[in-house]
């Protein structure tokens, strides 16, 4: 076949490299993610997993568009929760602790490795034996622990990467946390890919591995059972779409939320003019804090709770409306996850966010396969924890997004951190969009999160202007020293009108970005 030219942002090097390689082979853009996702399960262990879940959305070029859902699924009944294995664990983000929850109980049916066979087979066009080649290497020969690898072992993620023997043996082999510089290991899932390309989708919601799986929950605190295992299907959604200056923007729709919010905020914003606003004045900040705040009001009032009734999204952004004249006139009324982001010069694109949560801590013996957390993560269960609804889709704020330019896709973009997440996306957009920023400088600019009262901002933005904010007397301003991936990792492409390709990769996860 011959070569496809194409541009690739991710996470690690290697993750862009084994997308990379499918263009050489001739495979397109599809290709080219699938081996992303494949390879970050090796590069980016404590961020992605077959055993997680994520979202792939995909533009073709014959115009149709597809957002293939292959989140966690709620488990069809609950155990007793005296006999969950279910307990909380702080993970350090430097400035703050945050909490989530881990261990058996935590985990839902997991989704990444339905989600592969099925985008694969929808798009894909090279043998898939090809596409899964790059990741069964790097787990085989090991990938060198870089910076941001070793921060999310040591500092984040240690006591959930060493809860179990096989754990130590991939993340201490010699007693200690792996560091900078160390060589990360994972031959039993090596031998598990390999076993999975032959086997395919029956290999793990079906075989051994869910078998392992379903036995250990049901005998240690675990909620899944084989029928939840094997009825796990992948979702074919029809994106969200929003019109904003000009341009269509496709993210992900509900019973996800992420994108919902996302598309609320920009409704917010398409009624200001901001092109006399500088990026960083007063203006801006006071401005985008308070489209934080009002989206926020209105996901409590009119979005949790209802996620999975029907035209949830029509009937929340008409809403807008009654939020924008408190926009226009203000008033105060008061992980873990890993992205890659693919475009071809043929005119496809892919932007999937995958995600283990934190992951639970289990993984699943001699496979080198970490469970999902999903279940134990608060912002995913804004009702509370244990009051989930039965068999259903998880609600994620995860939303990979493009932006169509007179039908062709202009920008291919998405992120992790959590509940920062529809923030980050948000304000990288407008870099792009409004303020005309290159992708490098929308991707590396500094951000903020505004929520509950706490304004979280990175170092970049005038002190004086921080400083003379309009803000309630609950509000607390919280100074970050540096950039941190607690702001996300907004890993984006973007593709000039006369076809030439460019990329950044987010430099608080150590992203990169790179052509064909």
């Amino acid at each position: 076949m011959q070569k496809t030219n194409g541009v690739i942002a991710a996470g690690h090097p290697e993750t862009v490299e084994a997308g990379l390689a499918m263009f050489g082979a001739g495979g397109n853009a599809f290709d080219a993610a699938v081996a992303c996702i494949l390879a970050s399960c090796v590069t980016e262990p404590g961020l992605t997993s077959l055993a997680g879940g994520g979202f792939l959305l995909a533009h073709t070029n014959t115009n149709n568009n597809v957002l293939f859902d292959f989140f966690t699924q709620t488990p069809r009944s609950k155990c007793s929760i005296s006999e969950l294995d279910f307990y909380p664990v702080g993970v350090n983000f430097g400035r703050i602790i945050q909490e989530f929850h881990i261990g058996l109980g935590s985990m839902a049916v997991p989704g990444v490795w339905a989600g592969v066979i099925r985008v694969h087979e929808t798009l894909g066009r090279l043998p898939f034996s090809v596409v899964a080649e790059p990741a069964i290497a790097l787990a085989k020969r090991g990938v060198i622990v870089n910076s941001f690898q070793a921060y999310t072992f040591s500092n984040l993620l240690q006591p959930i990467l060493l809860t179990m023997a096989e754990g130590r043996e991939i993340y201490a082999p010699e007693g200690d946390i792996l560091k900078m510089g160390d060589r990360i290991l994972m031959k039993n899932f090596a031998q598990t890919l390999e076993a999975l390309v032959s086997g395919g989708m029956a290999e793990f919601y079906q075989g051994e591995i869910a078998q392992k799986l379903v036995r250990d929950c049901q005998e240690q605190g675990g909620h899944l059972t084989l029928e939840d295992i094997k009825n796990y299907t992948v979702i074919e959604r029809e994106p969200l779409k929003i019109n904003y200056r000009g341009k269509t923007i496709l993210t992900n729709p509900p019973p996800s939320a992420g994108g919902t919010l996302i598309a609320f905020a920009l409704d917010l914003l398409s009624a200001v003019d901001l092109s006399g606003i500088e990026f960083g004045s007063r203006q801006y900040l006071q401005l985008l804090k308070t489209v934080m705040q009002l989206t926020n009001i209105a996901r409590t009032e009119g979005l949790d709770g209802k996620l999975y009734q029907d035209h949830i999204a029509d009937i929340f952004l008409a809403s807008a409306a009654s939020y924008q004249q408190q926009l226009i006139h203000p008033v105060n009324k008061w992980g873990s996850t890993t992205h890659i982001s693919v475009l071809d010069q043929e005119g496809n694109a892919a932007s999937v966010t995958t995600s283990n949560g934190e992951g639970s801590g289990y993984i699943i013996p001699g496979t080198g396969i970490m469970v999902n957390n999903m279940l134990g993560e608060e912002d995913l269960n804004p009702q509370g924890f244990h009051l989930w609804p039965e068999n259903v889709r998880i609600s994620s704020m995860m939303s990979p997004t493009l932006v169509l330019n007179q039908g062709k896709p202009e920008i291919v973009m998405g992120s992790g951190g959590s509940n920062r997440i529809r923030t980050a996306i948000l304000q990288v957009l407008l870099n792009l969009i409004d303020f005309k920023f290159s992708v490098e400088d929308a991707v590396n600019s500094p951000r903020f999160h505004w929520e509950n009262h706490r304004f979280d901002i990175e170092p970049g933005f005038d002190p004086e202007i921080l400083n003379n904010l309009d803000l309630s007397e609950q509000d607390v301003i919280r100074l970050w020293p540096e950039k941190n991936m607690f702001f996300g990792g907004v890993h984006t492409l973007f593709r000039t009108t006369d076809g030439q390709l460019f990329g950044a990769g987010d430099q608080r996860r150590s992203g990169v970005s790179l052509n064909s």
